[in-house]
């Protein structure tokens, strides 16, 4: 049986290998953007509104700030007591052309050791979870190898 890959948010990211992007919104009257993507109104307290289009995302970013997580969350995350956990890097990447900052996951196997800030990373397809149906789709940052 194939397993189904479902996005973990319907509409944050879209294609796959080189053309994989994280998907924002664009404000028409003041021209800033939103990650999560918008659909009802600009967020900007300074703007009177405007139409919000689908935009996608820069690429490749700057490292602005990174951490590891080296603990089981706390309820309500679920996560199962059986398997032992392991560690993950969370980066905030900054997107310099819509000038906002995005968090997400490291790709595997990169540690807080592999980053600094200023480390250029991009954004590439990735796997929350899986079970025997489903695999769970999101994104992660990977470095590209350019330092700060």
């Amino acid at each position: 049986m194939s397993r189904t890959r479902t996005p973990v948010v319907e509409g944050w990211f879209a294609g796959d290998g080189d053309d994989f992007r994280l998907l924002g919104t664009r404000c028409a009257a003041c021209a800033s953007v939103f990650f999560p993507r918008e659909d009802a109104h600009c967020r900007n307290p300074l703007c009177s509104g405007g139409d919000l289009e689908e935009v996608p995302l820069s690429p490749r970013g700057r490292v602005w700030s990174y951490t590891d997580s080296r603990y089981r969350p706390p309820s309500p995350y679920v996560t199962d007591p059986e398997l032992p956990w392991e560690p993950y890097t969370l980066i905030a990447v900054e997107l310099k052309p819509e000038r906002i900052v995005v968090l997400g996951q490291a790709a595997p196997g990169t540690t807080v050791a592999d980053l600094a800030v200023g480390t250029e990373v991009q954004v590439v397809p990735g796997v929350l979870n899986q079970d025997a149906a489903t695999i769970w789709t999101t994104w992660h940052w990977r470095p590209t190898g350019v330092g700060a």
